[in-house]
């Protein structure tokens, strides 16, 4: 495939175009797609790309690149592990490429680490393709099922968990139903008293609506005061704006509880490439605009 020379064109078979039908990011890549497969879900699929490294999508939506994935996943783990003071059991919802375990692997008082993932194929791809992702998925802590979060968060126990993440992908498909009521009741039932959740929650650009929608679910199970948005900048995402949000069961406040100390600790021990204590801090102060919508 070979790039047009003329300035301002290209052949469209050479980007990866995610787009919401009103904007879009493009993606050029290289050679062919490394990884090609249609689940009983989903499309899943590994590309080249000139940038940014290796990038997983999911029916084409940027799902993580190398070059930028850290910030993703430094995020959802170290905000609530540098938060939350005693945790042991963590459950993790999605995150099939990897990231967010090699994250919570860095923390040594973690006991266990249960991760649902819907989709084999995803799992599979990352393992081999995304190896300094992936490279914790084999972690004695942690024990992997390949199996359906909706339902297993449902049959939990009540009280099993000191921190949930629910690391999902864009609310189609098999994670339509991580963005409902119902999920988030079941999760809030299965967190001990304390306990910490935090959920990929879309850009306030891109996916305006499902990022309103998400805000005021988790606003009415976990209450006005336990729910605060957080802002992490990913280029390789559309609008490079997106959201995750911190809730607790009564539990620690993800700002005034943020022990310094270690977090500072842990960035320079793991030479994390986005996380450090000033960023936690600063996550939570939000742009006019959006704390208007919320």
């Amino acid at each position: 495939m070979v790039l047009s020379e003329q300035p301002g064109q290209f052949n469209p078979e050479e980007w990866v175009i995610d787009d919401n039908g009103k904007m879009a990011l493009s993606i050029r890549i290289q050679g062919d797609r490394i990884f090609h497969e249609v689940s009983p879900y989903q499309t899943v699929e590994v590309f080249d790309t000139p940038g940014n490294g290796k990038m997983l999508t999911i029916d084409r939506m940027v799902m993580c690149t190398e070059a930028d994935e850290a910030a993703y996943h430094e995020m959802i783990v170290h905000v609530p592990m540098l938060t939350h003071p005693q945790v042991k059991d963590v459950l993790v919802i999605g995150a099939g490429d990897g990231g967010t375990i090699r994250e919570l692997v860095r923390h040594q008082e973690i006991e266990k680490i249960t991760m649902v993932e819907i989709d084999e194929a995803v799992v599979r791809a990352s393992k081999q393709f995304l190896p300094k992702i992936s490279s914790a998925l084999e972690h004695p802590k942690l024990n992997l099922l390949i199996d359906d979060g909706i339902n297993f968060v449902k049959n939990a126990a009540d009280s099993s968990y000191d921190l949930v993440i629910i690391d999902s992908s864009d609310p189609v498909g098999p994670s339509e139903g991580l963005f409902t009521k119902s999920f988030y009741q079941d999760v809030y039932r299965c967190l001990r008293p304390g306990g910490v959740v935090t959920v990929q929650s879309e850009s306030p650009i891109f996916h305006r609506n499902a990022f309103i929608d998400l805000n005021k679910c988790l606003k009415e199970v976990f209450g006005i005061e336990s729910v605060h948005c957080y802002l992490v900048f990913i280029p390789m995402y559309p609008t490079g704006m997106w959201s995750l949000t911190y809730c607790s069961k009564a539990g620690p406040h993800p700002v005034k509880n943020l022990d310094v100390i270690k977090a500072e600790k842990i960035t320079r021990e793991h030479n994390l490439r986005y996380y450090n204590a000033d960023i936690h801090k600063a996550a939570f102060a939000l742009p006019n605009f959006i704390q208007k919508i919320i």
